[in-house]
């Protein structure tokens, strides 16, 4: 691990790069992004960097570090270019916001756990918005872009640190909640209401992600790791479509459900299988 003078000039060395390839006769690519066209890189690269802590490649964590820095780097240089800020700017706040939000670190607060430290933070940063006279609700700040799932997750822990939320501990209403989202998606799906059944599969999605909530399951992570799985049995079956020479068009439901379960049964036992 380098010294921090090292790290300093690697950092430089970055943000003059940066810079040159957006100076004029750098790269025509680089000078023609704007912030709007950084938008999917930003995704992208934060999803590559998940999938490399998944699949624990300590060398591709690091390369995929590496790319998700360079968008934030990228950013701060088009943001300079526009005298809004610039890189520096975003280290200082960073640094101040790192420092207040600690105060037991940082200060003289003493705290007993990490939930405890949890509750300052937010308590610290409610106090924030207040001060900068922003909207006050404690659902200000889940970003609008986040997905879908882990929005939903989001919005239903700060309700319930509000006090709005079913009783822990008592799982009756939660299941009864998901039983009268699927008998009103049914009702819809029945009377063929096509904007009904879009509204009652959101709510019935939400009401999942709260029970989710309530058993200390992310419900992102969940379904990822059900989305391997069929993907994973998937596979299998392609395999054995391709070996029987037959098309896929030959195959009957149930010929297609009997490859379903021997892949199910090859993959028993492994991890997820």
């Amino acid at each position: 691990m380098g010294s921090r003078r090292d790290i300093g000039e690697s950092f430089v060395e970055l943000v003059e790069i940066m810079a040159k390839l957006r100076a004029p006769g750098g790269c025509p690519w680089d000078r023609k992004q704007s912030l709007e066209s950084l938008k999917e890189y930003v995704l992208e690269e934060a999803y590559e960097l998940i999938d490399a802590i998944d699949s624990k490649d300590r060398g591709n964590i690091c390369e995929e570090c590496g790319d998700l820095l360079l968008q934030i780097v990228f950013v701060a240089q088009i943001a300079s270019e526009n005298h809004w800020f610039d890189i520096t700017d975003v280290i200082d706040a960073l640094c101040d916001k790192l420092r207040r939000r600690h105060p037991h670190v940082f200060g003289d607060l003493t705290v007993r756990d990490s939930e405890e430290v949890r509750r300052n933070w937010d308590m610290i940063k409610l106090q924030e918005r207040q001060s900068k006279n922003e909207v006050r609700s404690r659902l200000t700040g889940v970003p609008r872009s986040m997905p879908a799932l882990l929005k939903a997750f989001s919005i239903q822990e700060r309700a319930a640190k509000a006090g709005f939320d079913w009783q822990a501990g008592d799982l009756t209403p939660l299941w009864d909640k998901i039983r009268e989202e699927m008998d009103e998606l049914r009702r819809a799906i029945e009377v063929g209401l096509t904007d009904e059944m879009e509204e009652e599969m959101g709510d019935l999605l939400f009401a999942v992600v709260n029970l989710s909530r309530h058993i200390g399951v992310n419900p992102e992570e969940a379904l990822n790791k059900a989305n391997e799985k069929f993907s994973r049995r998937f596979r299998i079956i392609e395999e054995n479509v391709e070996k029987s020479g037959r098309g896929w068009s030959e195959y009957t439901l149930d010929e297609l459900e009997e490859l379903w379960q021997e892949a199910k049964e090859r993959l028993r036992g492994s991890q997820g299988g």
